[in-house]
């Protein structure tokens, strides 16, 4: 473009050059002609009044030209210092401010919790620490406020009883948590004006690449749409059941896993409108809210929960929760190529693995009778027989709107003494049966 502009400048130059010259030689050639005391025929001429009102009107009309040329001329050499290359470093786009926001109530042991992200947050400008606190608990608010100026302390307004059917009476907790969610996205969204967010609550602790995970992978969160969330959580991620030397390994997986999850603004202003009062979290689950898409996990979960008493009162926790395996090595994320996740690439290099791996009996996993590296296929057909194999196999054995915890097409990895196992539907699988909850 710029070679372009220069030899447009060239040419304008050159033209205007020599139209000058041809207007001189014409002023010229018809002065000559009407000079005084040029001899024409042998007989002196004397210039008569026409021809010297023809040569004022010549040099009028040259004078007048060349106002013009000389302006247009000014024009394009101030045109050419805005044309002309300037030597300007180019400034590197500024790296996004992913807040994370912390929810929660009445635990002082949210300390914990505040602490690790304090001390593994690479930078307190790009990730700034949102501790959003309902209940209105005196001594957990104490905490909060004596971080200072390190975390920002939102308190939720509204503190009383949600209006609930009696039979719902119980579940009062339930329903404060999905007004409390509501409440602390809007701010972080709208008063605040962020562009994405990674929600974790009082009782999870992170791991020491838990910024360079969600970092990593924000720009495929918002570039790819068949995805609506990251999680930093593993449902089947107990130690013996993750594969110890792939704290690199990331999945696609059809299940919202929640437990250290980032969001965008865009799928808020999606889900807002129709927040539910209660059960946020099964109801994301439900195919309404997820719409065929799918979130990203990883092998090794980057959040573990340390809060057993709750709304819950513990469902989970002393089966499963607990023996959660932390990540402990730092994975570069940010430097390694996840291409890998796109939805094409990915689900067809996934099925291929899946289905070409040969398909063994449950005797033989949990007897540890299989021969060879693996990957090895176990499969099931009904809902009776995956929650069986699941039981059984020590993985989490429930579903929600048919969908398997960590299941991506109705597979579900995990390790098992050693091997890689796909706990799989027979091959043609399309759909989820929503009965299967």
């Amino acid at each position: 473009m710029i070679r372009k502009r220069v030899s447009l400048i060239c040419c304008v130059a050159f033209l205007f050059v020599t139209w000058n010259a041809v207007l001189v030689l014409l002023l010229l050639g018809r002065a000559q002609q009407g000079q005084p005391g040029q001899v024409q025929g042998g007989v002196a001429q004397n210039p008569t009044g026409d021809m010297v009102d023809d040569l004022n009107r010549i040099a009028d009309t040259f004078e007048s030209e060349l106002r013009k040329q000389k302006d247009i001329l000014s024009q394009i050499l101030n045109d050419w210092s805005l044309w002309k290359p300037k030597d300007r470093k180019v400034r590197p786009p500024s790296p996004p401010v992913i807040p994370i926001l912390v929810m929660a109530c009445n635990r002082v042991t949210v300390k914990r919790c505040v602490d690790k992200l304090i001390q593994h947050r690479p930078s307190a400008d790009l990730h700034p620490i949102l501790v959003s606190q309902d209940c209105g608990h005196a001594e957990t608010a104490q905490v909060i406020r004596s971080y200072g100026d390190k975390v920002t302390h939102l308190s939720q307004p509204d503190l009383s009883d949600v209006p609930v059917r009696p039979e719902h009476k119980k579940f009062q907790g339930y329903y404060k948590i999905s007004r409390h969610y509501r409440w602390a996205l809007n701010q972080v969204f709208r008063n605040l004006s962020y562009s994405s967010v990674v929600v974790v609550e009082d009782d999870l602790e992170v791991a020491p690449d838990f910024f360079e995970y969600f970092r990593a992978l924000q720009p495929l969160l918002q570039s790819d749409p068949s995805l609506w969330c990251v999680s930093a959580w593993n449902d089947n991620g107990r130690d013996g059941f993750v594969d110890p030397g792939r704290a690199d390994l990331l999945y696609r997986t059809d299940f919202f896993p929640g437990l250290g999850w980032m969001l965008l603004r865009e799928l808020w202003e999606e889900l807002e409108p129709k927040w539910p009062a209660s059960f946020w979290d099964d109801w994301m689950r439900q195919p309404e809210q997820r719409r065929g898409r799918a979130c990203v996990r990883p092998e090794v979960s980057r959040t573990l929960t340390f809060g057993r008493q709750g709304v819950s009162l513990g469902q989970f926790y002393d089966k499963y929760l607990r023996y959660i395996k932390l990540n402990t090595e730092f994975v570069p994320f940010t430097k390694l190529d996840l291409g890998y996740l796109k939805e094409q690439d990915y689900r067809e290099n996934f099925q291929k693995e899946v289905y070409a791996a040969p398909v063994v009996t449950y005797e033989a996993v949990k007897q540890g009778q299989l021969t060879g590296s693996g990957p090895f296929r176990l499969q099931y057909s009904t809902k009776d027989s995956f929650k069986v194999l699941a039981r059984n196999l020590g993985i989490m054995d429930d579903l929600k709107s048919g969908v398997p915890r960590t299941g991506y097409r109705g597979v579900v990895s995990f390790f098992s003494r050693g091997r890689r196992i796909y706990l799989a539907p027979p091959p043609g699988w399309t759909q989820y049966d929503s009965t299967w909850s």
